[in-house]
């Protein structure tokens, strides 16, 4: 298999290939930022009670509709009541109670008027004393009533909702303390190359240090997957073959870098295609071209070229989506948004370019794109410094300074509307 795809058709392909992890069930905690399997119901009422939404006095409503600020009208305190008390006695006309915030609203009472506002005839505003309004109020005013939030029984949060940190605190108000979402997909890293050695070693003659692997983890982590660092495997057929056999019988997904394109030492195509059924070998993109992709038992196996920028153009742009897929999410793609080009771009290969870029706003609040110098595929510093993808389309056409370019945006999550 030799034809070269779209990158569109290269996520729509592997999207198809991959399905939603198992059910787990994990602490509400863990759940922040993951997809919820099912509707979440509280178990009461929320808030349980009608509550005082600020500090003041409780009071009903028609006692002072005739309040004016030359004629107010005076009430007399009888009880206090702090967050956590109730207060069960009745509350007669010309009287009212002092209420601090998120205390229960007395059974008598319709309506809060603020403290600031409320003046002080006798006393010091506690039981006992006299105090004064000076404009009357609407009934409920100031209250939050009983189920404002949501109803006992009532789903809170959707099947397919990601749950976010003020969902934390709403599920927990809701006594839902335990969360039904999808695995995190165990995703295997493999690098291939002979002449790679561990981040620990100093590289002896021909060697050079095995940075692909901890990088697609970290993009792994960042995709919500929980990722395993396997050792390296040399350039041969057999030991890559017996590596991917080995890791689809443990792990949901496979990714391996290096050895993705024909030469004499790259295996991936052959070994996915003898061990299951190869999909995919090259996209119409660069960095990136040679992609490949299958299943191997089931299991989805990735092949990512061994140069640096291409690993992580076809990760983040093809794998991201498709681990997001597993874990119910559906959005899949980063934010795009257009952007007026710093500079002059000439485009030499037909192919899509995505060229690894800064974006920023102008004075005037427009985005601003700024392709880096240096574009070589073998380089990850470049990609720490940039936030951003410029495109250049298929074809020839150059750009000009000023022209505007579609950017992906790479530091957003894919739920961010631009």
């Amino acid at each position: 298999m030799s034809e070269m795809i779209s990158l569109e058709e290269a996520v729509d392909l592997v999207l198809s290939h991959v399905a939603p992890t198992p059910v787990e069930r994990v602490g509400l905690l863990d759940a922040i930022g993951r997809v919820a399997a099912e509707d979440l119901r509280s178990d009461i009422d929320v808030a349980p009670f009608a509550h005082a939404a600020m500090d003041g006095f409780a009071l009903h409503a028609a006692d002072i509709a005739a309040a004016t600020d030359d004629a107010p009208v005076t009430l007399k305190v009888i009880a206090e009541i702090g967050a956590g008390s109730v207060y069960e006695g009745a509350i007669a006309h010309g009287e009212c109670v002092r209420i601090m915030t998120g205390a229960q609203l007395p059974t008598d009472a319709d309506a809060v008027v603020k403290y600031e506002i409320v003046g002080v005839v006798e006393g010091d505003g506690k039981p006992g004393s006299v105090v004064s309004f000076s404009a009357p109020t609407n009934a409920r005013s100031n209250i939050r009533e009983a189920g404002e939030e949501a109803r006992a029984g009532e789903v809170v949060v959707n099947a397919g909702e990601v749950i976010g940190s003020a969902g934390v605190g709403f599920l927990a108000g809701c006594g839902v303390l335990e969360i039904p979402t999808y695995a995190r997909p165990k995703v295997a890293i493999i690098a291939t190359g002979s002449e790679l050695v561990d981040p620990s070693e100093v590289p002896a003659a021909g060697k050079i240090r095995n940075s692909n692997s901890y990088a697609m983890a970290a993009c792994a982590l960042q995709a919500g997957a929980a990722p395993a660092i396997l050792p390296i495997v040399e350039d041969t057929y057999d030991a890559l073959a017996a590596a991917v056999s080995a890791a689809v019988k443990e792990y949901d997904f496979v990714v391996t870098t290096g050895g993705a394109a024909n030469g004499d030492f790259d295996f991936i195509k052959p070994v996915v295609d003898k061990l299951g059924d190869l999909y995919m070998t090259a996209v119409n993109m660069r960095p990136g071209k040679a992609q490949t992709f299958g299943l191997v038992e089931g299991v989805p196996v990735f092949g990512l070229p061994g140069n640096p920028a291409a690993a992580y153009c076809g990760f983040e742009l093809i794998i991201r989506p498709a681990l997001r897929k597993m874990q119910g999410y559906t959005c899949f793609e980063h934010p795009h948004v257009m952007a007026k080009l710093a500079h002059d771009v000439r485009k030499k290969d037909p192919r899509r370019i995505l060229l690894r870029s800064t974006l920023t706003k102008d004075a005037g609040g427009a985005y601003v794109v700024t392709p880096a110098k240096n574009q070589s595929s073998g380089l990850f510093g470049v990609i720490q410094k940039s936030n951003c993808m410029a495109v250049m389309p298929e074809g020839l056409e150059s750009k000009s300074a000023g022209d505007e370019v579609e950017c992906i945006i790479l530091d957003v999550p894919e739920e961010v509307v631009i």
